[in-house]
């Protein structure tokens, strides 16, 4: 049965980790560095998966937190697992749940780095009303649909992912903020390094157990801060439990993820730091982020994969992305413009559909506008990505970062 594996392709010139590749996976080839669209419930909200592919995407990354709370872990796997089950028949991804079941336990917000600001005065006595709660075994939360209590574990998580049948799936760890201090943060990314193990554990028992099912490949993901020490002694933990484990015939990660609480400023610096520590020879997945500088960064210092919410977010309130940088459409100044969003980049959106027109289904709070600006803001990030790939491995991606940067950041 097929098994995912990485290809290396091409190197980036002036670079220490930068490249290009293929992740194979049991639904088919994603060519890297890859934009991976959320589909958080089993969809990428407003689109069909139809529309989707229009815009070039080749993955999507599903919720484990949302779909073991609704529609329930077992029915997707009925159904065949969530490829099948959402009808995008490609390669798909879940996350663990470990970010949702704190950040929206604990209400922190899905944004690059978290708040370094907040007072840590704030944060505690915010924590008496937490929703969720660690301890060494797993993490207690309570569901925001209807407040009732649950309780995700190592196990728990890779029993929920397992179901779900995702060809990538990543290891249950802790999320940490930039407030918490360098002790926490030494303490958790230890537990994150234990539940690695455990969930290495638990992967390697339902593989055995669920014959007949697609392979799936468990990716370890990276914590420790803006801490060079921990970010580093975090990578090599997972290289060496990996190791450990492929050494015993058993299976090991298949490839990173990099989490966690970070700066933008810092983005590339942290993502160099791990490559320095991860194998060449498995991708890596940069978890959660989304503008153009951080695409170009991120790719530059290793990542293969990365996924964000933003564009799609950004699209159902009316912001889109173009080559001169972003527009709102729901301002005035659209009402009786005729012109596409952008013609020179194009697509399906751009190509049917006026700012006047968009501009008048935002204002009327007609769905159509969310799917439109969507499908346009997965449009443009996907090909931004695919045209980065495209220049590293003809030699002219400097030129063109160049010319992308001046012109968008005008």
């Amino acid at each position: 049965m097929t098994d995912t594996s990485f290809e290396l392709k091409t190197t980036l010139d002036n670079t220490k980790h930068g490249r290009t590749g293929v992740i194979h996976t049991p639904h088919g080839d994603i060519q890297t560095p890859a934009f991976i669209p959320v589909a958080t419930k089993a969809t990428v909200k407003t689109l069909t998966p139809e529309q989707i592919r229009e815009t070039g995407a080749q993955a999507i990354l599903s919720n484990a937190y949302h779909l073991y709370l609704q529609p329930g872990p077992d029915i997707v796997d009925e159904a065949g697992g969530v490829s099948a089950f959402e009808n995008w028949h490609g390669p798909t991804y879940t996350d663990s749940g470990g970010f949702q079941v704190m950040s929206l336990g604990v209400g922190f917000k899905k944004v690059l780095a978290m708040d370094a600001n907040v007072d840590p005065k704030d944060v505690k006595a915010r924590s008496k009303d937490r929703m969720a709660h660690v301890d060494e075994d797993g993490v207690d939360f309570r569901s925001i649909i209807d407040g009732s209590k649950h309780r995700f574990t190592p196990e728990v998580s890779m029993q929920i992912q397992h179901q779900l049948g995702a060809d990538i799936m990543f290891a249950f760890d802790e999320l940490t903020t930039l407030v918490d201090t360098k002790t926490y943060q030494e303490q958790s990314v230890e537990r994150t390094h234990r539940w690695a193990k455990r969930c290495l554990d638990e992967h390697n028992r339902l593989t055995e157990e669920r014959v007949g099912k697609p392979l799936q490949s468990l990716w370890g993901v990276v914590q420790g801060a803006q801490y060079e020490d921990l970010r580093r002694k975090a990578a090599r933990g997972l290289v060496e439990l990996s190791n450990e484990a492929e050494g015993q015939g058993k299976r090991g990660f298949g490839g990173f993820g990099i989490g966690g609480a970070l700066e933008k400023e810092n983005l590339g610096t942290i993502v160099g730091w791990v490559n320095d520590e991860l194998p060449v020879d498995k991708p890596k997945h940069l978890l959660g982020i989304s503008e153009p500088d951080d695409i170009f960064t991120a790719v530059e210092a290793g990542a293969d994969t990365f996924d964000c919410v933003a564009p799609t977010r950004l699209g159902r309130r009316g912001g889109v992305y173009t080559l001169d940088g972003r527009m709102t459409l729901t301002n005035a100044r659209f009402k009786r413009d005729f012109n596409a969003i952008d013609e020179e980049l194009g697509g399906y959106v751009s190509e049917n559909y006026t700012r006047a027109y968009i501009h008048h289904l935002l204002k009327a709070k007609e769905y159509l506008a969310g799917t439109l600006c969507t499908m346009h803001n997965l449009f443009f990030m996907i090909r931004l990505v695919d045209q980065i790939r495209e220049t590293m491995a003809s030699g002219d991606y400097w030129e063109f970062k160049e010319e992308f940067m001046g012109r968008y950041y005008s």
